[in-house]
């Protein structure tokens, strides 16, 4: 293929791309261009291996510091392990292309995105998304697209599509919204608590969007003359399946229907009749069709067993409108809270229960210290005062496995709880603490995501964060037979396994703050998702009456572990005084009084200490080192070392003056010592500060007021 460029016009900016020109050998490549920013995206697919049932599909997205015109930290001056945000594109890109590959293609796939520039303008995130769908038809893949993204802005009152870092950051919703032909196919939103209208309003405003790129990926296609892969599937020998078929329908509804089994029960009938089928085909001859097809493929009969429940799981709620646990369609399982379960050397707890979902949430308060740096990747942003971390240990689930860092999956859960508690969280200059909130999914049965929500909530007020707001959160789900389509409520694991959609939405009593919807269909309409929308807020707000039974608000009293903090502002120009040469200034207050000193650029000083006397005495060594001197101000002082001509008196920390033999007293002084001695405490009062910077003090001219408010001073 030779290169090939074009140009969208694209709400009043240009998406150029160019094909041909770089990585010819994959089996499908694009450069995507807007402003300064520029991905490049790839689709290669090789045969399939033996044995693979399910789609092996693998989404990286690359980002080199390079393209920011930055060289890496570090001993190697190379990127390392991908930062947090390129795992998260990654899954942003792999969620709406993997549901439509055909669900028969087995071939191994794998998309590529890598930043080649970036400007501080235009996230490269959606553009990525977008190119993983060209990539893919480029490369002849079969797929049921096109299929686009945008960025959706709120600033003021005006949707922005695609807006800038700025516009981001200055309006109230940052809204991605990816659709193919057949309707919304993902959503991933953080809102400053928005009314479930205006996020309804901004989905459908995205996806009029994300339809002029589906339509000029078209006209791109027809421009290059490839014609979108429309591959059969292929053919499989039925025998053995309506063998399992004919054994398995009866009992797998008549235990489907058993409305008083726990997951654990109804998992274990389910077993016992899989086990019946395969101990029969065990005992058929070997001869037997329908055993040699069991051989051929052992994973016939689990995914055929799971074809059949997944059947009949769906049809009970389309017909019935009754879930496998008798719930109605609105219903919300049981729940349940706790706080402070744990001792007060963690700062605070929740524990969160639904249904068979428990999640522990713990919050830890740290010092401005304490804020993650991510100067070594391409974020705007360069700290974060804020963290959620989520995990989820195998034996949530009853199982055995090894223990490993955290997956995208677990990147991905905590970075949607983390979003949906930024709105409500108090502002640095309130509440000046980095907060970490790690939540522990101790048991799993559908929604930890949003069970991390809640049991963060939780923490964060038993923490004695003054949240604005608290947040709940619910999962929706949906089954999708031809027209019929059912909204659930609160969804449990076998109805998001064997379901249709996966939609998460948290917020608070007044509105949405998050949310992130997946699909395993190729799409759904707007009508589907408002009441998606409207549902999950009758189901947020019931939630969200349990959680405030056990607080509801955030504790006066903190952790007696917590740090203290204490803030103070001193002048910019003050900054090296206090830090002193190689820090051994600051270093000698660490020392002194144990407290911990953390110094901003605009002169903002934070002080901590676990003890609170201790943070107040390093306060007062700061404050005095850069207290501004006028003369006339009166101070207790003590004095440090005596000279023939006078005394010197330490009377601010860091701050020493000398008092001359001739304003000891108001009569002759013989000898200073005959006035004072090291150790002794006086009242001073500043009397010249010379053109060389030396304080001149003198004990005359005191009024018994301003010795009296001196002396009140030093005690605090």
């Amino acid at each position: 293929m030779g290169e090939f460029e074009k140009s969208i016009s694209f709400d009043g900016r240009d998406i150029r791309l160019k094909v041909g020109l770089l990585a010819p050998q994959a089996g499908g490549s694009v450069l995507l261009q807007s402003g300064d920013t520029a991905v490049l995206v790839t689709a290669t697919r090789s045969q399939a291996r033996e044995g693979i049932d399910f789609l092996p599909l693998t989404v990286d997205y690359e980002e080199r510091l390079y393209a920011a015109g930055r060289i890496p930290g570090g001993m190697l001056r190379r990127e390392g392990r991908p930062p947090e945000r390129a795992i998260l594109t990654s899954r942003l890109i792999d969620r709406p292309l993997r549901p439509l590959f055909p669900s028969w293609l087995r071939d191994d796939l794998q998309v590529v995105a890598l930043t080649l520039s970036m400007d501080e303008l235009v996230p490269p995130d959606v553009l990525a998304v977008t190119g993983a769908s060209i990539a893919t038809l480029l490369a002849k893949i079969p797929f049921n697209g096109p299929m686009a993204a945008v960025r959706v802005g709120l600033v003021g009152d005006d949707f922005i599509i695609n807006p800038t870092y700025a516009e981001i950051e200055a309006g109230d919703l940052d809204l991605v919204v990816a659709g193919s032909p057949d309707g919304v196919i993902m959503v991933e939103a953080g809102a400053n608590q928005l009314p479930e209208r205006d996020i309804i309003e901004a989905i459908e405003f995205g996806y009029e969007a994300v339809q002029d790129l589906i339509q000029a990926q078209r006209d791109l296609l027809a421009e290059l003359g490839i014609e979108i892969i429309q591959e059969e599937p292929p053919s499989v020998d039925q025998t053995l399946a309506n063998f399992i078929r004919e054994r398995a329908t009866g009992d797998i509804k008549k235990i489907l229907a058993q409305f008083e089994f726990t997951k654990t029960e109804r998992d274990a009938a389910l077993d016992e009749v899989k086990d019946a089928i395969k101990h029969a085909i065990e005992e058929m001859s070997e001869e037997d069709p329908i055993r040699l097809a069991a051989v051929a493929d052992g994973k016939a009969l689990g995914n055929t067993f799971k074809e059949i429940t997944k059947h009949f799981m769906r049809l009970q709620i389309i017909e019935d409108n009754v879930r496998v646990d008798g719930r109605k369609l609105d219903e919300v399982r049981p729940v349940s809270c706790q706080t402070s379960i744990i001792p007060k050397r963690v700062h605070g707890t929740g524990l969160f229960n639904r249904g068979l979902t428990q999640v522990l949430s713990a919050c830890t308060l740290g010092t401005p210290g304490d804020a993650q740096n991510l100067n070594d990747d391409l974020q705007v942003d360069q700290e974060k005062r804020y963290m959620h971390h989520y995990n989820f240990p195998p034996f949530s689930v009853g199982e055995t496995k090894p223990m490993r860092a955290p997956g995208r999956r677990e990147i991905g859960h905590g970075a949607l709880a983390e979003r949906a508690m930024l709105p409500v969280l108090p502002p640095k200059n309130e509440f000046p603490y980095v907060i970490r909130v790690v939540s522990e999914v101790l048991s799993s049965n559908g929604s930890t995501s949003m069970g991390s929500v809640c049991g963060s909530t939780l923490a964060l007020m038993d923490a004695g964060v003054p949240i604005i707001k608290p947040v709940s959160g619910a999962a929706m789900g949906l089954i999708k037979e031809g027209d019929e389509v059912r909204v659930l409520t609160d969804i449990q694991g076998i109805e998001d396994f064997l379901g249709d959609m996966d939609f998460k939405v948290a917020g608070t009593d007044s509105g949405i703050t998050a949310l992130q919807m997946d699909m395993k269909i190729s799409g759904l309409s707007m009508e589907v998702i408002a009441q998606a929308v409207h549902q999950a807020k009758d189901a947020r707000l019931h939630i969200l009456g349990k959680m405030l039974a056990a607080i509801d608000k955030p504790r006066t009293e903190m952790s007696p572990f917590a740090p203290r903090l204490l803030t103070i502002k001193i002048d910019p120009d003050m900054i090296g005084l206090v830090i002193g040469p190689g820090g051994k200034t600051i270093k000698g207050i660490t020392e002194e009084t144990g407290a911990k000193i953390d110094i901003e650029d605009d002169g903002t000083v934070t002080i901590s200490a676990i003890d609170e006397n201790k943070a107040k005495k390093a306060r007062n060594i700061v404050q005095g080192m850069t207290r501004k001197l006028n003369e006339g101000d009166v101070y207790v002082g003590r004095v440090t070392r005596i000279i023939p001509i006078g005394a010197f008196v330490e009377f601010l920390p860091g701050k020493e003056g000398m008092i001359h033999i001739s304003q000891l007293a108001d009569y002759r002084v013989g000898k200073v010592e005959d006035e004072v001695a090291v150790g002794d405490e006086v009242i001073i009062k500043v009397r010249e500060i010379d053109n060389k910077g030396r304080i001149n003090l003198t004990r005359l001219g005191i009024h018994p007021d301003q010795a009296a408010a001196a002396r009140e001073a030093a005690t605090k």
